[in-house]
């Protein structure tokens, strides 16, 4: 029996087992290659190859871990529910390798039933539309090289990097930015336009958490 809080069609919910605990799902994910150069990558993909993830923890076997890294950000928007409106389909975005950007893939939501979530454009949009966030720091155990204190706060806009920050600190930092600027949600949180616990990688010194301060 499932009994799911958020959109079942997406995927996205949780489920009530038999012993009575629940279990987050999120949706499956399909990379499809649309790009690939020379005979580029040493995993052989080719164009039209379709990759199908459990979701965007769960990789195949093998998966080409830097494809996996530069998707990351795009896998945890359209989990959360971030759209992109530059898309004819707006529950899908393109990636590039990063290693010299010979190949590329398409990377879609699936349903239940394994069929490509379609949510169509309903107009081009004019340009960009950066969000307003708030970073801020929940939780410092004070002995961060660079000083972050508990209360510390920087406004971003759009993904616009707030000068002098920590690299590491930023890098944790940037998938939340990335989804929360084209409309993500965590319907877990108790206010979904915040993500709390975005941890420092340097021993949990410092824990973030990132608002949108502006919606659509």
């Amino acid at each position: 029996m499932s009994d799911y809080s958020l959109d079942k069609k997406k995927c996205v919910g949780l489920e009530r087992r038999e012993d009575k605990k629940e279990v987050r799902l999120f949706s499956k994910l399909k990379f499809t290659v649309i790009k690939a150069e020379d005979d580029f990558c040493y995993h052989k993909y080719k164009v039209g190859d379709e990759i199908i993830l459990d979701d965007f923890t769960h990789a195949p076997k093998h998966f080409c871990l830097g494809i996996a890294h530069a998707a990351f950000p795009c896998m945890h928007a359209l989990t959360f529910g971030g759209r992109f409106p530059f898309m004819e389909n707006t529950a899908s975005i393109c990636t590039t390798c990063p290693d010299g950007g010979k190949m590329a893939f398409k990377i879609e939501l699936l349903d239940e039933e394994g069929n490509v979530i379609v949510e169509p454009q309903k107009e081009k949009p004019k340009g960009p539309n950066p969000k307003k966030m708030e970073i801020e720091v929940e939780y410092s155990d004070n002995t961060c090289f660079y000083g972050y204190k508990k209360g510390d706060k920087w406004q971003v806009t759009g993904l616009k990097t707030p000068e002098g920050m920590c690299g590491a600190a930023y890098h944790l930092l940037f998938p939340v930015l990335f989804e929360m600027n084209f409309g993500a949600k965590f319907e877990f949180e108790k206010d979904p336009n915040v993500k709390t616990g975005i941890t420092c990688p340097d021993g949990g010194k410092v824990k973030f958490k990132v608002k949108r301060l502006e919606d659509d």
